[in-house]
C-alpha cells in the first residue's frame, strides 16, 4: 500500500510539473502565431525561407506541445518535439553573445537560460521511465 501511494504522489508531482511547464510553451506560441514581428526579423537574418511562416509554425507547434503536455497526452513525443522546437528558437531567438549594451545581453542571457531550463526539463520528463499519467490505485 505504500508503495501504491509513493507511486500516486509521484505521478501527482509530475503532472503538476508538466502542468506548470505547459504555459510558458502555449503563451509564448500563441504570441509567435499571432504576432510574428521581431522573431520574424530574427529568423530572417539567420537565412530562414519564409521567416514568418516560419516562426507562425513554431508558435503553433508550442502551442501544441503545450496543450498536449498540459493533458498528459504522449508526454514523451511531446518533450522530443517541444526540445525540437526549443533548439532553433533559443539559438535564434537569444543571442546573448551578439548584444552590445550589458543590460541588452543580460535579459538575453535571462531568457536563454530560461529556454536552457526548460529543455532541462523536458530531458526529464524523457528520462522517466513511465509517461506521466495519474491512475487510481488498484482496486479502487
Amino acid at each position: 500500500m505504500a508503495k501504491e501511494r509513493k507511486r500516486l504522489r509521484r505521478g501527482l508531482l509530475e503532472r503538476l510539473g508538466a502542468l506548470l511547464m505547459a504555459g510558458i510553451f502555449v503563451d509564448g506560441g500563441w504570441h509567435a502565431f499571432r504576432d510574428p514581428g521581431g522573431r520574424a526579423g530574427k529568423a530572417e537574418k539567420l537565412g530562414l525561407p519564409q521567416p514568418e511562416t516560419m516562426v507562425r509554425i513554431n508558435g503553433l507547434a508550442m502551442m501544441a506541445g503545450g496543450l498536449a503536455l498540459a493533458t498528459g497526452f504522449k508526454p514523451k513525443l511531446t518533450a522530443v518535439g517541444l526540445i525540437g522546437s526549443m533548439i532553433p528558437t533559443t539559438l535564434a531567438g537569444h543571442r546573448f553573445w551578439e548584444q552590445e549594451p550589458a543590460q541588452g545581453r543580460q535579459m538575453q542571457l535571462t531568457q536563454f537560460l530560461k529556454n536552457v531550463g526548460l529543455i532541462g526539463g523536458l530531458l526529464i520528463l524523457l528520462s522517466k521511465r513511465r509517461s506521466v499519467r495519474v491512475a487510481a490505485p488498484e482496486g479502487q
